[in-house]
């Protein structure tokens, strides 16, 4: 009897135990010197000046937009091929968030759609690297730069993934990461955001601290005593604890072979449905080096005999817990409520009926992968 193989797991061994054990018996759980250490070594890892660690990927978001200056009325363009944050976050703000269509290759954001919806009221762009291929980064910054616009590239499946020879975190003004447990890399929950900007980097963690400051040399009043605090800002308390942190550096120190072996399992799959015609394997360009979050397929259902429903529950019966990334932000209740109606992107919402996430993670045996193979390959031809 098979296993129920999830689509995402994270790896927890007895190192990342006894990180987080060695804080728990410290004197700091929260605000100490881990949180440092691991903004400082993820920073490093991307090849970025500064990290600002949160409690989440979506409180990343949520950084990013108020530190870009996201505000009412404002319209940010972004993909409906995401989960629900990278928009959502848009809306905290009191922007509006536009859809701009993929390119039904590669499945990110389409440079030229972009550029299509650009308005006066345009004040950022948010890419997101769907699966871990980062977007048309070059394209998307050089219309970025002609229209003033800032780039808060989410890079939530992207940790470790380069574009053109660079690290994914350190090419847009803001990049955004997410540590829940099915991502590369886990805090359990958490995120951060990488910049080389000082002063957006001051300005966030002013935001994940209630908008609060103690540091004499930044207050606008004169210090009363040694208890004095300001609030600058209104902010949010998205803090990470030291415990998490701990997990974190923990978890950086595997991040390569973590990576190391989602690429192997893609090029797996990849070998072992280069014949099967039913589906179509992802593509990415040769410039980019995915690391690979997900894997997700396309079922050509033109040369099945039955629907993606069916193949979907197949494939549960099959003990595989496959899932579907993603529905199309503006198809959600809360959004079609805002005015948003179907139709908007017709290429994201054609393969929104044709895919399916397999299970990818490092933990994956061979055993593992071969039940995944197997159990696709035996879907039924018209």
């Amino acid at each position: 009897m098979n296993k129920f193989i999830p689509y995402g797991k994270h790896w927890i061994d007895q190192e990342d135990i006894d990180s987080v054990v060695s804080v728990l018996k410290s004197d700091y759980l929260t605000t100490g010197e881990m949180v440092d250490m691991f903004e400082k070594a993820f920073a490093n890892y991307v090849n970025a000046k500064y990290a600002v660690a949160v409690s989440s990927g979506t409180a990343a978001l949520h950084t990013a937009a108020f530190t870009a200056g996201i505000k009412n009325g404002d319209e940010v363009i972004t993909t409906p091929l995401t989960f629900a944050a990278s928009a959502n976050c848009i809306l905290y703000q009191g922007g509006k968030p536009v859809f701009a269509d993929i390119n039904k290759k590669t499945y990110n954001i389409d440079p030229n759609e972009i550029g299509k919806n650009i308005t006066k009221k345009t004040k950022a762009i948010i890419p997101v690297d769907y699966t871990g291929q980062p977007c048309e980064l070059d394209e998307i910054n050089e219309i970025a730069e002609k229209h003033d616009l800032t780039v808060i590239e989410d890079a939530s499946h992207a940790v470790g993934s380069t574009y053109k020879g660079k690290k994914i975190g350190s090419i847009s003004d803001l990049s955004i990461f997410s540590f829940h447990p099915v991502k590369h890399m886990t805090t359990g929950e958490g995120g951060v955001i990488t910049t080389d900007s000082k002063k957006l980097y001051e300005k966030m963690l002013l935001f994940r601290n209630h908008g609060i400051t103690k540091d004499e040399d930044d207050f606008i009043s004169k210090s009363n005593g040694g208890w004095f605090y300001e609030q600058q800002l209104l902010g949010f308390n998205y803090r990470i604890t030291d415990i998490q942190c701990a997990l974190g550096l923990s978890q950086l120190n595997k991040i390569d072979n973590f990576i190391k072996r989602r690429r192997e399992i893609v090029k797996i799959y990849n070998n072992a449905f280069e014949r099967f015609d039913e589906i179509t394997t992802p593509f990415h360009p040769d410039y980019v080096n995915p690391s690979w979050h997900l894997y997700v397929i396309q079922l050509n259902l033109e040369r099945l005999s039955v629907s993606r429903k069916k193949v979907f529950d197949k494939l549960r019966k099959n003990k595989l817990g496959v899932q579907v990334h993603y529905i199309p932000v503006y198809f959600h209740p809360y959004y079609q409520k805002l005015g948003f109606k179907k139709g908007l992107c017709p290429n994201a919402e054609w393969l929104y009926n044709r895919i399916i996430s397999l299970p990818l993670f490092p933990k994956m045996t061979n055993h593992d992968i071969d039940w995944v193979i197997k159990s696709i390959k035996s879907l039924k031809r018209r």
